[in-house]
C-alpha cells in the first residue's frame, strides 16, 4: 500500500499584503467549514473571494484537494479568465470559475461567492416551486432568492449573460437541478448566508417527509424579512458569527492558517 500524500505548500504570508493575507485565511476557514457542516461534494465544489484591492484578482480552491486540506497558502490566485497568477501544482476547475466570473465580473460588491452541492440544496432545487416559505430561515433567503435553470455542467461563456440576469441584485441563487449558491460583502457573510440557505432547505425537505399539510408564511411577513434580519445581526452580518466559528475550527484543527 503507497503512503498517503504529504501536502506541503510553501508560506505566502510574506510574499502577499496583509489584507491579501487575511482574505486568504478567512477563505481556507470558509472551505474547512463548509467541510465541518457536511457541504461538500468531495473535491467539486467552490468558493471565491476577490483578492482586497483589485477588481480582477481572484483565490480560489486548488483543484484536487479535499476542502478539509485547505489552506491560506494553497489558494490559487487567478484573473478574470482564470489564468493562474502564483505557482500551484493544481489547475483550476474551469466550471467553478466559469459561474464564479461571471458573477465577479458583475456584482462588484461581492467580494465572496460561495456555491455547493449539498443533499438538501439538490433536492429542493429539483422541486419546481423551489424553497417555500414554511420556516424562519427561509424567509431570509426568500426575500432575496433568485433562480437559473439548468442548462447542463456550466462550462460555456455563453451561458454566462443569463445567469448574471437570472441573478440580478440578489444575493441567493438557486441553480436549478443543480445547488446553491451565496454572496456576501465579507467571505463571513457568503457563510453565514449559506448556513441558512442549507438549513431552510434542510427544514423543508424534512417537513415534506412528514406528510402533513403545510403551513406557508404570509408575504406581508416575507416583505419585512430584510429589515427584520438586520435588526437580529444588527447590521454586522456574518461578523457576529465569524469569530465564534473560527474558535470552532481552531479547536478541531488550526492548520488552515498556514
Amino acid at each position: 500500500m503507497n503512503a498517503p500524500e504529504k501536502l506541503n505548500f510553501a508560506s505566502m504570508q510574506d510574499r502577499v499584503s496583509p489584507e491579501e493575507w487575511q482574505a486568504r485565511v478567512d477563505l481556507a476557514a470558509c472551505y474547512r467549514l463548509v467541510a465541518d457542516f457536511g457541504w461538500d461534494d468531495l473535491i467539486f465544489t467552490h468558493i471565491t473571494a476577490r483578492v482586497p484591492g483589485t477588481e480582477d484578482q481572484f483565490l480560489i480552491n486548488p483543484y484536487g484537494l479535499m476542502f478539509d486540506e485547505i489552506t491560506a497558502s494553497s489558494l490559487v490566485k487567478i484573473d478574470i479568465n482564470g489564468n493562474k497568477l502564483d505557482e500551484s501544482p493544481y489547475p483550476v476547475n474551469p466550471a467553478g470559475f466559469t459561474i464564479h466570473s461571471a458573477i465577479h465580473a458583475h456584482r462588484h460588491d461581492a467580494q465572496c461567492v460561495l456555491h455547493i452541492h449539498s443533499v438538501n440544496g439538490v433536492a429542493v432545487s429539483a422541486q419546481k416551486e423551489g424553497l417555500l416559505p414554511i420556516s424562519q430561515q427561509s424567509i431570509f433567503v426568500c426575500s432575496s432568492l433568485a433562480y437559473h435553470d439548468y442548462e447542463g455542467v456550466a462550462l460555456r461563456d455563453d451561458e454566462k449573460p443569463r445567469l448574471v440576469a437570472d441573478l440580478g441584485n440578489k444575493n441567493y441563487l438557486m441553480l436549478r437541478n443543480h445547488g446553491l449558491l451565496t454572496l456576501g460583502k465579507t467571505i463571513a457573510d457568503a457563510f453565514v448566508n449559506m448556513y441558512v440557505f442549507e438549513a431552510a432547505c434542510m427544514i423543508q425537505v424534512r417537513a415534506q417527509a412528514g406528510g402533513g399539510e403545510l403551513i406557508r408564511i404570509p408575504s406581508t411577513i416575507l416583505d419585512t424579512a430584510q429589515a427584520q434580519a438586520r435588526t437580529v445581526t444588527k447590521s454586522a452580518g456574518g461578523m457576529l458569527a465569524w469569530p465564534g466559528l473560527l474558535r470552532r475550527l481552531d479547536r478541531k484543527d488550526p492548520s488552515y492558517r498556514t
